[in-house]
């Protein structure tokens, strides 16, 4: 019984010795050491900071990310709002075209009925010059003819060559109210051509006379003929074209005047 209780004795003394030593083994293994216990804030620092940069950077790329977002925004609504511009602006323009289709359309039949007109002022004029007081012959016939040429141009608009006619037009009724001096030549009846200087008073006066005071005469508009005047008007004559060309003052001279006539139709043939 003794050595019973003895072993039985040994048995929980080994057996507590043997979960001392578990324990004892337990308590070694897990009990941080101080360094251990040192190293935990350093490293919950170090992720921290780690944690924080990538926040940081994220915050970052998003702000960045939204400046770009707004960007494109304010682009789209510029684009948007050219594009709108464009649409009213295209839409006008081919209003307008429209209507310059319509405006051909009309001025073709304009251009039919305008021309034909303008050909018979042409022809008007050049008639007109032919009844009328023959003076600066040379000119008013080129005028005539450069109208005449205009008119068969293709490459002169229709509101050109009109324009071209209301000048000659003008120029006609300013020559009208002009005092003018030029040199020229005459038939003096035998066939023969004299150098004269003419004096022109608008339609009212046009006489000529020879650089020699020889000859003076004057048209005579009712017999539609030049005629000769005696030598009593030789002087008025002289200073009548010192004075057209601004060589002497004005003043009363006396001069033969013939009121026109209608033209008959004799000299419509001429």
């Amino acid at each position: 019984m003794a050595n019973d209780l003895a072993k039985c004795l040994l048995r929980v003394y080994a057996s507590m010795l043997l979960i001392a030593s578990s324990f004892a083994f337990a308590e070694d293994s897990a009990a941080p050491s101080v360094e251990e216990i040192l190293q935990v804030p350093s490293q919950t620092l170090s992720q921290n900071q780690q944690a924080q940069q990538q926040i940081d950077r994220l915050a970052d790329e998003t702000l960045e990310f939204l400046s770009e977002y707004r960007l494109k925004l304010q682009t789209l609504d510029r684009v948007q709002r050219y594009n709108a511009n464009l649409a009213r602006t295209i839409a006008d323009q081919e209003r307008e075209m429209a209507s310059l289709d319509d405006q051909i359309a009309n001025f073709s039949e304009f251009e039919r009925g305008i021309v034909p007109l303008m050909m018979d002022m042409v022809d008007q004029l050049e008639a007109f010059v032919r009844l009328d007081v023959p003076f600066s012959p040379a000119i008013r016939d080129d005028r005539v003819k450069r109208l005449r040429e205009v008119m068969n141009r293709a490459d002169v608009s229709v509101s050109e060559k009109y324009r071209h006619i209301m000048r000659a037009y003008l120029d006609e009724a300013l020559a009208g109210r002009a005092i003018n001096a030029y040199s020229g030549q005459i038939d003096t009846g035998d066939g023969t051509l004299r150098n004269v200087e003419f004096f022109q008073l608008g339609r009212v006066v046009l006489l000529y006379q020879s650089p020699d005071r020889a000859l003076v005469g004057y048209w005579n508009a009712q017999a539609g003929e030049w005629q000769s005047l005696p030598d009593s008007y030789a002087r008025s004559a002289n200073l009548a074209l010192r004075i057209a060309r601004k060589q002497a003052a004005p003043e009363l001279l006396t001069l033969p005047v013939s009121a026109p006539s209608a033209p008959t139709s004799e000299s419509m043939r001429r």
